[in-house]
């Protein structure tokens, strides 16, 4: 997949990065803090709409990994845990951890944090949810 769409969005504590091939649209960003998140703002994602603990601890609720944060002078954390799957309700599985992805056409790619799988059979960026499976019904 390529990286050109990703955008970074920051102030002196945080750095939002956004992925949007990674989006499944669950909307818990926009949910769970709208004075960050407004899709019907340009830019849609503010960093100074609250402090940075809230932006960090609601970039951490985004199912895809879309989302991820950066503190500003924070030390990254390096976890020993291998992958974990969750199978979403009505939705993808979600694999956390980093991965590598073998597609038929022979391509590989390594993804990480979290990887959004289809189940629903209808996305239109197979083998990755792009969150179709609300707008078909999905129930699994």
């Amino acid at each position: 997949m390529s990286d050109q769409q990703h955008r970074d969005y920051s102030n002196d504590a945080i750095t939002v990065h956004w992925h949007p091939e990674k989006c499944i649209h669950s909307g818990n960003c926009v949910r769970g803090l709208p004075g960050v998140f407004d899709t019907k703002r340009r830019p849609w994602i503010d960093v100074n709409g609250a402090n940075a603990d809230r932006v960090q601890a609601q970039v951490e609720r985004c199912p895809s990994g879309a989302l991820s944060a950066t503190r500003k002078g924070a030390e990254i954390a390096q976890t020993a845990q291998g992958p974990e799957v969750e199978v979403s309700a009505n939705g993808p599985l979600l694999l956390k951890g980093t991965c590598l992805v073998k597609h038929a056409d022979g391509r590989t790619e390594t993804r990480e944090k979290v990887t959004a799988f289809c189940r629903c059979g209808s996305s239109s960026n197979k083998p990755y949810c792009d969150g179709t499976h609300r707008k078909v019904d999905f129930s699994g």
